[in-house]
């Protein structure tokens, strides 16, 4: 009896031991998806307040961002437009409100997925260095420095750019053209068919390498210049301008602002031959891209240099700045509302910003 027992017991025992192991892997196997579910859902809601900041910040500024580019590329031996006030009227009185907003859905279209991975990879980017950065110098209390925001910026500005550049181009050339040009784009895809099967599929990167260039300095310095203002108002409190350990939307419009003015300065002349090179082979390009000499005949170019060198000997140094007004009235409002947007939706969305954390 004594043995039954002491089997019984031993038996009884391995059960419930069993059931506890069985208990915990379960509870294990019940963590383990939640984990990845849950950084999953933090991932969308990070992309989507990127997206969004993008298109409403872009949709805000839509005529001043048409403008500056027909101001970049127009032919200056045939000019229509003379400036941020003759062009916006120019444009009012031959093409009505549409053409206020020509090739924003396009641009909406390049700039919400640009905008949700340029932030999403600024934080990831952001993490990864501050965690090399600490372990490389023993400090776990070490932040970002204003050096270090500008290599994550440009990383992230990169990886953005080159994701979504075919559609940059796109969107360069259905804003510029015209009712008047020979050839009409009907819309993204069109557009992206004709150039694929007219030019091939190099020409989608047209004017890539000033691009890389330039949003180095670009995206790179408006992070930096963001985030470093922030971190410099919230630590020594200047003129009440920080509510409850936070800043206000007007404070962060503001450092938005001079981040904005800060990055499109340095930026500005790759902007220019970028946006000119992808109008290259473009045949039935209206009103772009100087002649050699005199002539109205569109110019070729064989490169980056080569674009900076004709543009400089046949209109000047001056021509690098093309548009920069406009752009300059859009840029300031258009960066400060992407940031206050994607900060004010990751907060509705309850995402955690902080990237120390």
């Amino acid at each position: 009896m004594a043995s039954e027992d002491v089997v019984g017991k031993t038996t009884r025992e391995s059960a419930v031991s069993t059931i506890v192991n069985l208990a915990e892997e379960a509870k294990l196997a019940s963590e383990g998806v939640k984990a990845p579910s849950h950084a999953l859902l933090s991932v969308c809601k990070s992309l989507i307040a990127g997206g969004v900041a993008g298109g409403v910040s872009r949709t805000a500024v839509a005529p001043l961002e048409r403008l500056k580019i027909l101001l970049q590329v127009q032919n200056p031996h045939s000019k229509k437009y003379n400036g941020t006030v003759q062009g916006l009227k120019y444009i009012w009185r031959t093409e009505g409100l549409r053409g206020l907003f020509k090739g924003n859905g396009t641009n909406c279209a390049r700039i919400i997925p640009n905008s949700a991975v340029k932030f999403y990879s600024y934080e990831q980017a952001s993490k990864g260095i501050l965690l090399l950065y600490r372990h490389q110098s023993g400090n776990e209390e070490a932040q970002l420095t204003p050096l270090l925001r500008l290599g994550a910026g440009a990383c992230a500005g990169i990886i953005a750019m080159s994701a979504t550049y075919p559609m940059d181009l796109v969107r360069g050339r259905l804003t510029v053209q015209t009712e008047k040009s020979p050839r009409q784009y009907r819309g993204i895809f069109h557009a992206l068919t004709t150039v694929l099967r007219e030019e091939g599929p190099r020409s989608l990167y047209k004017g890539w390498l000033p691009s890389v260039i330039g949003v180095v300095p670009y995206v790179g310095l408006n992070f930096a210049v963001y985030e470093s203002l922030k971190e410099y108002l919230i630590k020594a409190k200047p003129l009440g301008l920080v509510e409850d350990n936070d800043l206000s939307v007007i404070t962060r419009l503001a450092c938005g602002a001079a981040a904005g003015t800060v990055g499109q300065t340095v930026a500005y002349p790759l902007d220019v031959i970028r946006r000119r090179m992808q109008m290259v082979g473009w045949k039935d390009a209206a009103s772009v891209i100087t002649g050699d000499g005199r002539s109205k005949a569109p110019l070729e170019y064989n490169g980056m240099i080569d674009a900076f060198r004709k543009t400089v000997r046949h209109e000047g140094f001056g021509a690098l700045y093309k548009g920069l007004i406009p752009n300059s009235v859009k840029v300031v409002p258009s960066i400060a509302i992407a940031f206050v947007t994607y900060e004010s939706v990751k907060d509705i969305l309850g995402v955690e910003m902080r990237i120390s954390d």
